[in-house]
């Protein structure tokens, strides 16, 4: 939903249509709106409504209701015929949507200096981080994220499953921050939001990649379609930051044309083939912290860029160079990217400590996906010499075919894996367990005893229940959400409050309905 427009309460249609690229009828005569939205319970007399077909409703099927609440206009995927008011056809509503949004709002990151972060794992502790190094360079900055935005002194939650904001909540946030003053933004930026036209409309300065790996297939299909997506991101922005170890996103997105590049690895050093800037830790040291990084430029001396940082694993130490990177391609001093750096000292609901004074290491992460479930295990077992119990579901309705990935991988990596619930939506939760336990038993050396238990409070009590001086208790999949979901409901949950009561021995049950 938009708002009225502080300055102008009405606004010309055809205006805002020729600013997004869409035909205006010349027979027609223009049209002054109060607002634009996609949802029609938040149409108000005088606005524009947008319907395109969506994942699983039909906006069409909306119209009417619409209308009842006073639309005057609407523009929608299909010709209908005998509206009572001015109608218009686009190919694509969403895309259109996300346009008329910006040309609203003024196209507010034309005014920014904006960056996006993309990725399948690491794209919140990158954005992090470089909101931090932006902040240290004295930079009026703000980020949106998916566990919050952040506008200059106010954080605003951004929903429960979030990943990029809708359209409209994107461009109202982005003209917030211009209003607010800021100068830089940093937006985390999902495979949902490329592919849904969340962010078009979006003036991008830097785009920065993480990793591509397994995910999201429900929604993609395939991982090369995947990678499309995220490709997006990179077609909107005039310099990208590349992952060198990352083959499948890096020979991609090589191929994109760019003004200016950097790439950065943790384990190929630069070879003079590409005149761009290349960042490589020759030397990481995880116990204290420290990463030896050089920043090497075609034709210029390796510039020394030592960092410290409260963040472990060694795929934390990537998302450390995407971020230096990108600030390196911003003109950030070296001093500033040092203090951004060691000004983290983590993010809500990834690798997350919790601490209630017992023998052993508890921790959440958000780790759902084959990739982050391994990166997060291999990394506790370092630091773990006794046991390695982990706790985590796969969510239903959602990509099938990392549940026996995961299975697999917790089976050979922990010690203890204890299989529950993870949004199981409307899928019956006993079929989803089943196919975890299937990749657990195909795992190869099977290292885990596995354990069942639905109810997840229960698992995380029978986790810690199980723990002893020198274990660790990991849970994985819901970091920092605020919700769990059954059937078409989301109930009030938090991992973080399920742990620490865990470990006084309680089992947390779910909490109240948030949605119908």
């Amino acid at each position: 939903m938009i708002p009225m427009h502080a300055a102008s309460p009405l606004r010309s249609l055809a205006r805002l249509c020729a600013e997004a690229g869409i035909p205006y009828p010349a027979d027609r005569p223009d049209l002054t709106i109060a607002g634009i939205t996609a949802d029609s319970r938040k149409v108000r007399p005088g606005w524009a409504f947008v319907a395109y077909r969506g994942v699983e409703l039909d906006g069409h099927r909306f119209i009417g209701d619409a209308l009842q609440r006073g639309a005057a206009a609407v523009i929608s995927e299909r010709q209908l015929s005998a509206l009572p008011v001015l109608s218009l056809v686009v190919p694509n509503g969403r895309q259109a949507f996300a346009h008329l949004c910006s040309a609203w709002y003024g196209h507010p990151s034309r005014a920014l200096t904006l960056i996006g972060v993309t990725g399948t794992d690491g794209k919140t502790t990158t954005t992090n981080l470089l909101f931090h190094i932006l902040k240290a360079a004295g930079f009026q900055t703000s980020m949106i994220s998916t566990v919050n935005a952040v506008i200059g002194h106010l954080t605003l939650d951004t929903g429960l499953h979030t990943t990029t904001p809708d359209a409209d909540d994107v461009q109202r946030y982005l003209a917030q921050m211009r209003d607010a003053g800021t100068t830089h933004c940093v937006m985390e930026v999902t495979s949902h939001g490329l592919a849904q036209h969340r962010v078009d409309g979006c003036d991008f300065d830097v785009a920065v990649v993480t990793n591509i790996t397994h995910e999201h297939l429900d929604l993609h299909g395939s991982r090369e379609a995947y990678r499309t997506a995220k490709g997006r991101l990179f077609d909107m922005a005039r310099a990208h930051v590349l992952n060198a170890d990352d083959t499948f996103s890096f020979n991609y997105l090589l191929g994109k044309p760019a003004e200016r590049r950097a790439f950065y690895s943790r384990e190929i050093q630069p070879n003079g083939r590409y005149d761009h800037l290349w960042l490589y830790p020759p030397r990481v040291d995880h116990a204290k912290g420290y990463i030896e990084a050089y920043a090497f430029r075609h034709t210029q001396p390796p510039l020394a860029l030592p960092l410290r940082t409260h963040l472990i694993g060694e795929f934390n130490v990537s998302n450390v160079l995407a971020a230096a990177s990108a600030a390196l391609l911003l003109g950030v001093p070296v001093a500033a990217i040092q203090q951004g750096v060691a000004a983290l000292t983590g993010v809500p609901g990834r690798m997350e400590r919790i601490d209630e004074g017992q023998p052993y290491l508890a921790v959440v992460d958000f780790a759902h996906t084959p990739n982050a479930l391994e990166n997060c295990l291999v990394t506790l077992r370092r630091v773990t010499p006794g046991r390695l119990i982990c706790v985590f579901g796969c969510a239903g309705e959602r990509d099938v075919q990392k549940r026996y990935l995961m299975g697999r991988i917790a089976a050979e990596l922990a010690d203890v894996a204890v299989f529950t619930a993870e949004d199981p939506r409307r899928e019956p939760l006993e079929a989803i367990l089943a196919e975890m336990q299937r990749g657990a038993e195909a795992a190869n050396p099977r290292r885990a005893e596995v354990i069942h238990v639905p109810d997840r409070g229960q698992a995380m009590l029978t986790a810690c229940q199980l723990a002893r001086e020198g274990d660790t208790v990991v849970a994985c999949g819901k970091g920092h959400e605020q919700s769990l979901c059954f059937g078409r409901t989301e109930y009030a949950w938090d991992d973080r409050a399920a742990m620490r009561e865990a470990i006084h021995g309680r089992a947390m049950p779910l909490g109240r309905p948030l949605t119908d």
